[in-house]
């Protein structure tokens, strides 16, 4: 048990370091979705959802420290707003794209904040 929630916090470490940086891309992101896109937005929305997925995997493999002694991560209004940001880059629809992530970085800045909160 000891074993797990060491790993655990290892892993939010690692999310801490990752997070400021997809959190900067997210802002970039939606300029570039609302009117300033470039040749490689495709693939810099591709980098973001891998850097996203990965994210969201460890917070489903820390969830019950997360969410110790106080509810940190709501994950049903995570997943919601992630669904509704899948939907959007399937419909290939920039501005839904655009206002999906703007929903979500509210979601992975309290991810990171709820990360801190528990290694400290």
């Amino acid at each position: 048990m000891e074993d797990i929630r060491k790993e655990q916090k290892e892993a939010l470490e690692v999310l801490m370091e990752f997070n400021g940086r997809i959190l900067k891309n997210m802002g970039i992101l939606v300029k570039e979705l609302s009117g300033q896109r470039l040749d490689d937005t495709d693939k810099f929305i591709k980098g973001i959802v891998d850097a996203m997925n990965w994210e969201i995997e460890v917070m489903n493999g820390t969830m019950d420290l997360l969410n110790e002694g106080k509810e940190r991560i709501n994950k049903e209004e995570f997943n919601e707003k992630i669904i509704a940001f899948g939907k959007s880059i399937a419909a290939k629809d920039d501005a839904a794209m655009a206002e999906n992530v703007k929903e979500l970085i509210p979601l992975f800045e309290n991810l990171g904040n709820a990360a801190q909160e528990v290694i400290s």
